[in-house]
């Protein structure tokens, strides 16, 4: 039951973007320079407040776009932050999410236009309020879900080698990862599909390049099976 006194104070609600790409064999934060106090030039994540009509994942799908131009892409929320003192213009609670983009379909121009850039792991700089607090956050649940299941397709381009699907595993646990033991997990579960293309630009002899076959994976997490994956 709720108890409503008929006093309340009054408290923004916002969001704060966790965007990650993955470009070269490297795992990318996407951060912005803040154009308004408080902390003006300093780096931030993207956010912008919740609209009075419109729910928390509408909002943050909406600032996701508006930065990367990108729709219908990984998106999950991570947490809720609310210290009294997290934000020196006022009361604000923040609700965090983190993305799953390609780099390679994201819009230069918006990216511009908001002062981003992409920083690899051990590039981040300092960031405004908590937002280290967010990003490491946000890694650590990264980590634990590919740990189960297998995610991170979104950050690969549609057709991609299993070296380059491996690279992305090793960026994102920050460790090698045996590849004969990888390649056999990731094969059995049949969420990947073999084409008669390859990618010769490695090697000679070329890599056969796989498609992610997403029916597959919803049906297996549909039926609550629990990937050993790592």
């Amino acid at each position: 039951m709720t108890i409503y006194d008929g006093v309340h104070d009054k408290n923004f609600v916002a969001i704060d973007s966790i965007i990650f790409g993955f470009d070269q064999g490297r795992l990318k934060l996407l951060l912005i320079k803040r154009k308004m106090p408080p902390m003006e030039g300093q780096w931030s994540l993207m956010g912008g407040f919740v609209g009075s009509h419109e729910s928390v994942d509408d909002a943050a799908y909406r600032i996701l776009e508006n930065l990367t131009g990108l729709k219908s892409i990984f998106l999950e929320q991570l947490y809720a932050y609310g210290d009294l003192d997290r934000d020196s213009a006022g009361r604000v609670i923040s609700v965090a999410y983190y993305a799953l983009i390609n780099i390679d379909n994201y819009d230069e121009e918006l990216g511009r236009k908001y002062g981003a850039e992409w920083f690899t792991m051990d590039e981040i700089p300092s960031l405004v309020f908590d937002h280290s607090t967010m990003v490491q956050k946000a890694i650590r649940r990264l980590k634990r879900k590919t740990i189960i299941q297998p995610i991170g397709f979104e950050l690969l381009p549609p057709k991609f080698t299993l070296t380059q699907l491996q690279q992305l595993y090793e960026a994102i646990h920050q460790k090698e990862i045996d590849k004969r033991n990888f390649r056999k997990k990731i094969l059995s579960m049949g969420v990947l599909n073999k084409l008669d293309e390859k990618d010769k630009e490695s090697s000679k002899r070329g890599a056969f390049l796989y498609k992610f076959n997403k029916e597959k994976y919803d049906y297996l997490t549909s039926k609550e099976n629990l990937f050993d994956f790592i």
